[in-house]
């Protein structure tokens, strides 16, 4: 059992040697530029990306469960990794909620899928969004950043024609960042399109 369990995680694992694109230009081409930007005196002071997380919330799923099921196998195509259903974690009669009751699903990516997925959102997913002019800037104060997706229609991962239900997630990129100004000139300079604002 141990050797199955062994030779399908290494079937997860990306080849040997592998750098996907978007690390080798944090490394090639954002340092310098944020060492510049920021007067850092070593490289370690860089701000990293450390994971990116998408959740799910389907208010609806107390109604009809088949929904979470659908939005977990669509959330594990469009990342790549298996998601996973949130619980409740208290009842709340007035939504008919009890707890332990599946209410979403969710996904944290990092390392080499975590690279992947970004290179995949900024270069082929948000430019399929509608009248898409940039997002908005939602930091946290900590140096984490929430992007608001309306419809996971705008993965080319999902088939149009077979969706049952119009969903949105919610897409966190955490970071080492100390300050929102650092982690949004991170951000920027992987290529995500902040919009641009008129002075």
């Amino acid at each position: 059992m141990a050797k199955k369990t062994t030779a399908v995680a290494d079937q997860a694992l990306p080849a040997k040697g592998y750098v996907p694109t978007l690390l080798k230009k944090y490394k090639e081409e954002i340092v310098p530029v944020l060492m510049k930007e920021f007067s850092y005196t070593t490289v370690m002071q860089c701000p990293k990306l450390v994971k990116i997380s998408i959740n799910q919330g389907i208010g609806s799923a107390t109604a009809d469960k088949k929904l979470i099921e659908v939005a977990q196998q669509e959330l594990t195509q469009i990342t790549g990794q298996k998601a996973v259903q949130t619980l409740s974690r208290k009842d709340i009669s007035n939504f008919k909620l009890r707890k332990g009751m599946p209410i979403g699903v969710k996904v944290t990516l990092r390392s080499a899928k975590m690279y992947e997925f970004l290179e995949r959102l900024i270069a082929v997913s948000l430019p399929r969004i509608r009248d898409f002019n940039g997002v908005d800037e939602k930091f946290d104060g900590r140096g984490n950043y929430t992007l608001g997706i309306k419809e996971q229609i705008i993965f080319p991962e999902i088939d149009i024609d077979k969706i049952t239900k119009v969903m949105g997630m919610e897409i966190t990129f955490v970071t080492t960042a100390g300050t929102d100004e650092e982690a949004r000139a991170l951000l920027r300079e992987f290529g995500v399109p902040f919009k641009k604002h008129n002075n």
